[in-house]
């Protein structure tokens, strides 16, 4: 009695892991951060490729801010009960790391997209851009726009995620070589309000600051409100990341000088294409970079 049910239980546990036939249907869930233009952009590339492959179907959901690790979790807990075999998740924050493991154990694959959990080894695969070698795009430009003595100012995204963390630290090597000031660092959470208030306050302190840095989109959007609202008697260098939430306007309008562009289409087809073809039973690559480029006034109508 033992042994036939042991026997039975690996034999379930084989089903569940084992690849899917090829003309099965494929249920996946896409879980991506929080409300914003990239994001609805990386679901809006999952759609496509669902529709391109009618054995697809994936199930969509969001957090509702950058630091919404809760809702993630609700969301895997619920996709695993409606029977995914895979999730495509954009991670908001290491704990949920704990949830995935759940998943996992049963049978879920796990691909990462935009940024890893460290030390976890769940994942199947990441597909990201590479945001330190991103960031010292980003670095590059500051050092050929600053010299020595200059000053700097540091919008920082969310502290302890390891995709903006590396935006930061990318971005500072990029610089090196020029002898920069960082006269302040401040966290946004990703969000513009945040970006206008750390700029202003960068700004009331440093009234002759000469550039700021922000490692995600919404914040240098923010930012250049705050420039233009401080009305100062000179240009503030400002370069962002991410090209998107009202970067593109601030660029326009000559007041954000760069910006470094992902690729979030290519990172979501990437992305649920590695999880098709690992549930095929396939082999799929660890890590998928998606790329990464510089974008400024002069080629920003090739990237909107």
């Amino acid at each position: 009695m033992r042994m036939t049910a042991l026997l039975g239980g690996i034999a379930l546990a084989a089903a569940i892991a084992g690849p899917a036939p090829a003309d099965q249907p494929i249920k996946l869930g896409f879980i991506t951060k929080f409300p914003v233009p990239f994001f609805a952009t990386m679901e809006n590339a999952a759609k496509a490729y669902a529709a391109a492959h009618p054995g697809v179907e994936i199930i969509y959901g969001q957090g509702a801010s950058a630091t919404d690790i809760e809702g993630q979790i609700a969301l895997i807990e619920s996709m695993v009960t409606k029977g995914v075999q895979g999730i495509a998740i954009t991670p908001v924050d290491p704990t949920v790391a704990t949830t995935l493991d759940k998943a996992v154990a049963q049978g879920v694959k796990v691909v990462l997209m935009d940024n890893k959990i460290p030390n976890w080894k769940g994942q199947t695969a990441l597909a990201t851009t590479n945001n330190l070698e991103a960031g010292k795009i980003a670095g590059a430009y500051l050092k050929s726009a600053l010299k020595d003595g200059d000053t700097l100012g540091i919008l920082e995204g969310v502290p302890g995620v390891p995709a903006l963390d590396d935006r930061v630290n990318g971005m500072l090597e990029g610089l090196k070589g020029v002898n920069v000031k960082i006269v302040g660092k401040g966290e946004t959470d990703c969000q513009e309000e945040k970006g206008i208030n750390v700029a202003q306050d960068m700004l009331t302190a440093n009234p002759h600051l000469v550039s700021i840095y922000s490692a995600c989109g919404p914040p240098a959007a923010g930012a250049a409100q705050a420039i233009k609202n401080a009305k100062l008697d000179h240009r503030v260098i400002l370069v962002g990341f991410d090209f998107c939430c009202g970067e593109a306007e601030a660029m326009a309008a000559g007041i954000e000088d760069a910006s470094v562009a992902q690729f979030p289409a290519k990172m979501a087809e990437l992305g649920v294409d590695a999880l098709v073809r690992a549930i095929k039973g396939d082999k799929v690559e660890s890590l998928i970079d998606s790329g990464a480029a510089l974008v400024t006034k002069a080629n920003m109508d090739k990237f909107k």
